[in-house]
């Protein structure tokens, strides 16, 4: 950033991953922010600082914390709602007097704060809640920092994006600067300079959606046009990321999950590399100031390191022990996520029927937002918000029946974020009658390889039994150790050819979702950090939730002859043979085939 001639990183703050849990405040780690902005200094960038609380990002559930809606499913979010402004006024009398010392007035690199995010695309129109925003920081602050203000480039967004005391700023992308600027120039009464806040050079990508691209000749003619005209700009996303974990936002009113990487077509990729793009900037910039006298830094290493053979573990539900080990939650009717304090990821809903159906109609309205039906462990289908919500099924009295719930990121803007509840949020019906009486089993993946890993070692006959687990939600793992003659890891990307939906962990690290049938992302980035130097092991964890390629297709097959139409669904499948293998390579693959 500071070779290609910027003054300053502008960064967001993301509530959710400093407080996961309510009271409990992580600022260590990943989460280091005090040692964030001390870097930022170091390398002689000052640092413009968006607190949110709500930051919109494509980050799940825009910023917050789940945990503000186990209490209360119908808290207001972004209102002066005492069950929304309370929370926030906690937190930020914990973010804020850790950030004073870092303001530029104080020796710090911080030169501006923002406050809130795009208020005005936002239908609350509450601005009793900005002006309480704007007192609280004040208050942890003082006055020696700009508070300001992001919204679209419209009057009706500014309308109700500000309020006095906060220095409203607007974002746009390429295209008519002069016109982006106009809006905010009449909200200002011409006072003050011309900032972009969000300068969009990329723009972010969906599941099942081509891989997005802005042109970075277009990119280069209006970031002229702006520097020409002495304004101010900062460029969404100069460098891309990664949503790892489960930490995807999703967008809406079309339910829309964002994919694991974040590369946005930035000028540096999710990696950290340049590109095309970040060249042609900087020649812009160079245009306007003098570039500092330093040589750009080289791209990190890359290391393909090549196929990693897996082995099948288990299914999900015969190591429900292991994965959710204080056992169910039980109640009359289905509980979301939110009220058994599953925040992020899988919940299996566990019903036993006391009936017998024939062709019966099972309707599961509220998925939240994909789910695997398995009946005695058999895979009869998937259910999904945006796809199909129910199943015919011959079931008999005294079977079970298992809907393993994914949460696939909480919508992160709009006027939906306040329907956010994940799981099964509406009672489950067969043939009209209402099923009661569930089990509800919390899973965690972390951290349970080592228990796993001896189990395979030891050769657990409980768990390689079931040959059903290879159509299943399942586990795999596979080991590898890097080259004997490398001293610094080298970062790579994962491959799962022949996979198709699921989480993969390594050496404990939850690098994200993979979903290379939908694309268009098809492999995920590793950072070298995550991996042991030889000759140490490296572990990495499949779960695979719907097709492995780790059997043959006779082994595929189902006894039972009414899951004909599943058989041949397998059998279309394995026409494609793959190795029970994972690959780390050493090119990302972002802009694969989608279907759409």
């Amino acid at each position: 950033m500071y070779t290609a001639g910027l003054d300053a990183v502008q960064t967001y703050v993301t509530w959710n991953t400093h407080e996961t849990s309510q009271g409990v405040f992580d600022f260590s780690g990943q989460n280091n922010l005090p040692r964030f902005l001390q870097k930022a200094k170091e390398e002689n960038l000052l640092v413009i600082l968006r607190v949110g609380p709500y930051i919109c990002a494509e980050w799940d559930f825009g910023g917050f914390p789940a945990w503000l809606m186990k209490d209360n499913l119908n808290i207001q979010l972004r209102t002066t709602d005492p069950y929304y402004l309370q929370p926030v006024s906690k937190w930020l009398s914990v973010l804020l007097p850790l950030m004073k010392p870092f303001l530029y007035a104080n020796g710090g690199p911080i030169i501006m704060v923002q406050v809130e995010n795009e208020y005005g695309s936002y239908k609350a129109c509450d601005l009793n809640y900005l002006r309480n925003l704007r007192d609280i920081f004040r208050y942890h602050v003082g006055d020696d920092v700009i508070l300001f203000t992001t919204d679209g480039a419209g009057d009706n967004y500014l309308k109700c994006g500000t309020v006095e005391g906060l220095f409203s700023t607007v974002d746009f992308g390429p295209g008519n600067a002069t016109a982006g600027f106009a809006p905010m120039k009449k909200h200002n009464n011409n006072t003050g300079p011309l900032v972009n806040s969000e300068y969009y050079v990329g723009w972010l990508d969906h599941w099942g959606q081509p891989h997005s691209h802005t042109k970075t000749e277009a990119v280069t003619k209006t970031l002229d046009d702006i520097l020409h005209m002495g304004a101010n700009v900062n460029m969404y996303m100069f460098e891309g990321g990664t949503n790892f974990g489960y930490w995807n936002g999703a967008n809406y009113p079309a339910y829309q999950p964002v994919p694991t990487s974040y590369d946005y077509d930035a000028a540096l990729t999710e990696a950290g590399d340049t590109t095309d793009k970040y060249t042609h900037i900087r020649m812009t910039i160079s245009k306007y100031k003098k570039l500092p006298s330093i040589p750009i830094p080289p791209n990190t290493p890359k290391y393909a390191y090549g196929a990693v053979h897996m082995k099948f573990v288990s299914t999900v539900t015969s190591i429900l022990k292991i994965l959710s080990p204080n056992g169910p939650i039980r109640s009359k009717h289905p509980l979301s996520m939110e009220q058994v304090c599953q925040w992020y990821g899988f919940m299996l809903y566990r019903h036993q029927f006391k009936k017998s159906f024939t062709k019966g109609l099972l309707i599961a309205r509220g998925v939240r937002d994909r789910a695997i039906v398995l009946v005695n462990q058999m895979n009869v289908g998937i259910l999904s918000r945006t796809g199909r919500l129910n199943l015919t099924l011959n079931v008999q009295a005294g079977q079970t029946l298992d809907i393993l719930v994914e949460n696939q990121g909480r919508i992160n803007f709009g006027n939906s974020i306040n329907d956010n509840k994940k799981g099964l949020i509406l009672d489950v019906t067969i043939s009209n009658e209402v099923l009661v009486d569930w089990e509800m089993f919390p899973l965690n993946f972390s951290k349970v390889e080592d228990e796993l890993l001896n189990s395979v070692i030891l050769g657990s006959t409980e768990m390689k039994k079931n040959l059903h687990g290879f159509i299943t939600p399942s586990v795999f793992m596979g080991q590898f150790t890097t080259p004997k003659t490398m001293k610094t890891m080298a970062d790579t990307f994962l491959k799962l050819d022949g996979w198709r939906k699921g989480q993969v962990f390594v050496n404990g690290y939850n690098l994200g979702r993979y979903w290379p049938v939908m694309g268009p992302q098809n492999t995920l980035y590793v950072p070298g950090c995550y991996l042991n130097p030889y000759p140490n092991l490296n572990t990495v964890m499949v779960v695979e939730l719907e097709q492995s390629p780790c059997n043959t297709q006779e082994n595929f097959l189902l006894d039972d002859p009414e899951q004909n139409e599943v058989n041949d669904l397998l059998m279309e499948y394995m026409r494609i043979q793959y190795d029970c293998s994972v690959m780390f390579v050493d090119v990302p693959i972002i802009n694969g085939t989608t279907p759409h």
